[in-house]
This record gives structure tokens, C-alpha cells and sequence, in this order.
């Protein structure tokens, strides 16, 4: 069974522009009508805020705001970031563009198409050098990206940051790669201390995860990260356990303590 400590916590989506929203939404069930539609991230400039993609852009919020909740200074923590797709927008535009002309692929675009472009974009934004990982595995995504942000944690490093994330599908992949709106959470995971949110202990087990969707799930379910909100909610009502589907017949069993 592997440990960590939660130390702090970010979340984005539409309507829910903050892990404070979201609690607010799950308490009484408020949601900001006049939160924008994309989040700004502080950490670029404004010309490339304007060109960031959703997913960079969201995946950039929950990050810092996770750091600064945890009182931890970015630039010295490894990471992970967590989607299941990457940009399905960008991926569709790529598609489209090089079946009907190949010269007129956006530099640009081209640049925001890779899976770690969300990972490159922190690491230079908060001038960190330590290791940082971009990985997918489906419907498992998550409950992998916190495997392995507790591996890095049980190998010895003081704090490890995971960011996960999805946006909106669209063109023909959205047939086959469905994913509504835009999701993000994010987690700073520390050694067992004193000044923690929660703590958890994970075990693999070998059964599928329940289905058990909760008040955030039924508002952002649609999302590809959806299988991330088990947690969230579990840590934001005080929840003793949250399931994470892992893999096609397994699960993470996350059990949380305060």
C-alpha cells in the first residue's frame, strides 16, 4: 500500500473556476454563471495566454493553483500531468488539415499537438528543471498519473505534483473519443507530515472500480478525466474512501484519513 499527504489542491471547470467553487457547488449546489469559459494562466505572457490551448491552459491553472494552496514553490517539484486524450481539438485540426492541404499545418498547432505540451508549458513557465511526466492509459489515466506520482513519492522525493486534464472532442474523433467541456484537478502529494488536507493510502485491487457517480460527476461526468471526480469529492465532503478504475479489472482503492 502506497501513502502520500494531500498538501494542496486545484480544480477548473465551466461554472466551477476553483476547488472553493467546487465545494460550494457540492454543499448547496452554486454554480458562477459568470466564470469565463477558459482559464488564463498566469504563468504565460499575455500573447501566449491568448494562443495557449484549453488544455494547456486549464492544466496550467489547477497545477499552480494546487502549489499555492500548498504553500510549495513550483519550480522545485516533479510532475506529472494526466490526459486521457491530449487536445482532440488540435488532433482534428492536424487531421483535417493535412488531408486537405499539408503546407498549411499551423506551426503553432503543430507545437501544441504533442502529449507533453502541457507539461512542457509549466516546466518553463515556473522555471523547473526537476523530472516531469506526461502520460495516457485510457479511462485509467488518472488513477495511473497518481500511481505514479506516489512511486516518485515512495523513491524518495519530498513532494511530487499531479495535474490531470481533458477538454472538449470534436470533428469525427468526437464519434469514436467522446469528451464534453473542460475538466482539470490537480494534487500536491507530500511525505506523511503535519500540515496536510488529507491522507491517502492506495491499494491496487483486482476487481473493476464501482460506479458510484457522485454531485460532480453528474455536472462534468462527460469529461474524459471524469474518472478523476471520486476522489475530489471524496476529499472535498469528507469522504473515508474513493474507488479509481485503474484498468479494464482493476482499481485503485484510495483511502483517506484526516
Amino acid at each position: 500500500m502506497l501513502s502520500a499527504d494531500v498538501a494542496g489542491i486545484g480544480f477548473w471547470s465551466r461554472g466551477l473556476p476553483s476547488w472553493k467553487a467546487a465545494g460550494a457547488y457540492l454543499r448547496d449546489g452554486h454554480i458562477d454563471g459568470s466564470a469565463p469559459a477558459k482559464p488564463a494562466p498566469r504563468l504565460l505572457a499575455a500573447n501566449e495566454r491568448r494562443r495557449a490551448p484549453e488544455t494547456v491552459a486549464v492544466a496550467l491553472e489547477v497545477a499552480l493553483a494546487a502549489c499555492e494552496d500548498a504553500g510549495r514553490d513550483p519550480a522545485l517539484l516533479p510532475s506529472v500531468f494526466a490526459s486521457m486524450h491530449g487536445d482532440l481539438a488540435i488532433t482534428d485540426y492536424m487531421c483535417a488539415t493535412l488531408t486537405e492541404d499539408p503546407r498549411a499545418i499551423s506551426p503553432t498547432k503543430f507545437h501544441n499537438s504533442v502529449h507533453n505540451a502541457a507539461a512542457g508549458y509549466w516546466t518553463i513557465g515556473v522555471g523547473c528543471t526537476r523530472p516531469a511526466t506526461a502520460l495516457s492509459s485510457g479511462e485509467a489515466s488518472f488513477a495511473l498519473g497518481l500511481l505514479e506520482a506516489l512511486a516518485q513519492l515512495a523513491g524518495g522525493d519530498a513532494a511530487v505534483l499531479l495535474a490531470a486534464y481533458d477538454s472538449q472532442a470534436t470533428g469525427p474523433l468526437a464519434a469514436v473519443s467522446s469528451s464534453v467541456g473542460l475538466l482539470g484537478g490537480a494534487l500536491v502529494l507530500a511525505q506523511p507530515g503535519d500540515a496536510a488536507v488529507a491522507r491517502l493510502q492506495v491499494e491496487l485491487v483486482n476487481a473493476p472500480a464501482p460506479r458510484a457517480p457522485g454531485r460532480l460527476a453528474a455536472y462534468v461526468g462527460a469529461n474524459a478525466m471524469a474518472p478523476m471526480l471520486p476522489l475530489f469529492e471524496a476529499l472535498a465532503t469528507g469522504a473515508g474512501e474513493a474507488w479509481l478504475q485503474a484498468g479494464p479489472e482493476q482499481a485503485l482503492r484510495v483511502h483517506i484519513t484526516r
